[in-house]
């Protein structure tokens, strides 16, 4: 359209900065014209206005707006006639977002208003040159410009080939964007593509909104939903999880509340060795029997309890009659070594332990059947046995207290018992890991440890996986890491604490989110408290979709780390309706508010409860109920 033909609307009277006042002709406040076949959005806060200047248009929103009589010059307020309809104009405050030039919209300080140029109504056209994107991009629709009712896509590469934040309080509609923001991408020609190239998205999902079937519009041949269970016996999926990861000192020493001083430094040095040994039940049975017998050649160097807790922590796989003749050992401190019954010759230093000593003593059988209790047993209660073996070895010539490492025990059985509920441990050889194109994590039914650990170790495994495949190249496929919930693991509040677990938990999503876009890796951030994420992580967001947000150190968070966001928008935050929601970011060139529809079946079993409908429905079934047995 040409500038003839649009509505005017006034005249720029004042000009300050990108800050321009308009001098209405009218007092009209309709919300809408009619105009030209077109309804277009009435000049309101918020609503676009194009103030036209030779051939450029410069494209401003409202942000204010008063009256003044001038008749009432003084400001008195004994005239009878102030606000006389004759009297009074009404003015218009404006800020600059950009200009249409060429039938472009950019962002640009090159034209700002003047003076003297007239105002006119935001045409559909122009509307759709600020909002649209080329058709030769490839692009998704979100929904519909709560004040124009203007289809709002947004661009595929720009969007999805970065990190998105969406935040936004309870019933605000997040999990709907989240969910509708991916449902489109797969909706579009791009999915078999998406499939063909091996890339994959991971949902952690703490609350199991995402595991319906249908979700996500995509195929269940390429969709793997795992719902992790430790409750009720842990009858739930298993998530497979390289063994290298999570052996893994750093990862156990948070999953078993390590201590630092003293705990840590044991885990470090017993899962070098078992990670450096590659042990067979052959070899294991080697290095533990070989730890009782230079306990018996230690004499007095050696604990005096150390041949015990070497007894005990064997018993628990093999047969406690095998130990009668080693639990009758004594000490002798006139020959520094132990003797036995029976004419038992004495093990001290200067002696070796005879082939008779050892069948005595039934060193055979002993260690028969630890290599049969090893040889039967899953990965991580091998790893198990190791440290409980460890933890004799380390403590039997008293170079750690073994009163300091007991209390772990207790954390690493209750922690293991956990993790066999829901991890599958795979060896390396069997790379790639058997995941597929999309990929959703149920944590709804596990624990706090599983669900402190698996996001992060899971994470970690991905990432390294994609950093591997490409290799200083280009990425050939991509992964997609989405988390909703995500304050659950990303609180940086007690970052720098002294834990080395605190430290590092925040240290993996701190070097994905720097560093994860050259290798192809995305994250996707969901959550009703944004103030908790970690500054450094929440800074490193390239598009936001915020929802409804009234905490004040929600909004403050956002302001520091959105540079995207005008004034006028932020202020809107708090007034959102549900499913109303603003993007900003890289990817489209002004802050746009957006109304996000509901998907009428496929979506996240987020709805409100209907307390009527539950009522209903319980006291309709208890009728039926007694209705039976009369």
């Amino acid at each position: 359209m040409t500038s003839r033909s649009a509505k005017k609307l006034g005249v720029i009277i004042a000009v300050d900065g990108d800050i321009a006042q308009v001098g209405m002709y009218e007092m009209s406040n309709d919300t809408e014209y009619l105009w030209y076949g077109d309804v277009l959005s009435g000049v309101k806060v918020g609503a676009f206005v194009t103030i036209n200047q030779d051939d450029v248009k410069i494209i401003a929103s409202v942000v204010s707006e008063k009256i003044i009589d001038q008749q009432n010059t003084i400001k008195s307020k004994e005239f009878d006639n102030r606000y006389n309809p004759n009297s009074i104009n009404r003015i218009v405050q404006l800020k600059s977002k950009g200009v249409i030039s060429d039938g472009k919209f950019e962002v640009t300080s090159k034209f700002v208003p003047m003076i003297g140029n007239e105002v006119s109504v935001t045409t559909k056209a122009e509307l759709g040159v600020i909002y649209g994107i080329s058709k030769a991009i490839a692009r998704i629709e979100i929904g519909n410009s709560l004040l124009e009712g203007q289809k709002i896509e947004l661009p595929i590469n720009q969007f999805f080939a970065s990190h998105i934040g969406i935040f936004g309080n309870t019933g605000s509609g997040k999990s709907n964007t989240l969910h509708r923001l991916f449902i489109q991408l797969f909706r579009t020609k791009h999915k078999q593509g998406i499939i063909d190239s091996g890339s994959q998205f991971y949902v952690i999902d703490f609350n199991g909104e995402y595991t319906s079937a249908g979700q996500f519009a995509i195929e269940e041949a390429h969709k793997k939903v795992y719902k992790l269970n430790t409750r009720n016996g842990g009858k739930g999926d298993k998530l497979p999880i390289l063994q290298s990861y999570l052996f893994d000192a750093d990862i156990l020493a948070i999953l078993f509340d390590a201590r630092p001083a003293t705990q840590v430094p044991f885990l470090r040095s017993a899962l070098s060795l078992w990670n450096s040994s590659n042990f067979t039940g052959q070899s294991f049975t080697r290095f533990v029997v070989g730890t009782l017998k230079a306990i018996l050649k230690s004499g007095n160097d050696a604990t005096a309890d150390s041949i015990d807790n070497w007894v005990n922590v064997a018993k628990k796989y093999v047969d406690e009659q095998l130990f009668d003749n080693l639990n009758k050992l004594k000490y002798n401190s006139s020959t520094e070594g132990y003797e036995g019954v029976n004419g038992f010759k004495y093990i001290n230093k200067n002696t070796e332990i005879s082939i008779n000593q050892m069948k005595v003593l039934k060193f055979d059988k002993i260690g028969s059947q630890i290599i049969d209790a090893f040889d039967g047993m899953g990965e991580m209660q091998k790893l198990k046995m190791h440290l409980e073996f460890q933890k004799v070895h380390v403590s039997a010539w008293k170079s750690t207290n073994i009163e300091h490492i007991n209390p772990l025990f207790k954390r690493i059985e209750a922690a293991f018992d956990a993790l066999e509920k829901v991890v599958e441990v795979v060896d390396i050889k069997e790379e790639p890991l058997p995941y597929t194109t999309l990929n959703v994590i149920s944590l709804v039914n596990t624990n706090q440890e599983v669900k402190r650990v698996i996001p992060m170790l899971l994470s970690k495994m991905i990432y390294d996986e994609q950093k591997r495949d490409v290799n200083g190249g280009k990425p050939k496929m991509t992964k997609h890491l989405i988390i909703d919930e995500a304050h659950n693991i990303l609180n940086g509040s007690h970052h720098n604490v002294g834990d080395d677990w605190q430290d590092y938990r925040l240290s993996v999503f701190e070097e994905i989110i720097k560093e994860g876009r050259k290798f192809g890796f995305y994250l996707t951030l969901s959550s009703q408290r944004p103030a908790d994420i970690s500054p450094t992580i929440l800074s490193q967001v390239h598009n936001y979709v915020i929802h409804r947000l009234v905490n004040d150190k929600d909004l403050q968070m956002l302001e520091n780390t959105m540079p995207t966001l005008d004034r006028a928008s932020f202020r809107m935050i708090p007034m959102l309706g549900k499913g109303e929601a603003i993007i900003t970011g890289n990817a489209l060139s002004v802050p746009t508010l957006v109304k996000i529809p509901k998907e009428a079946e496929h979506r996240p079993d987020s709805d409100d409860v209907e307390l009527t409908e539950v009522w209903t429905r319980s006291g309709k079934e208890d009728t039926e109920k007694f209705q039976k047995v009369e």
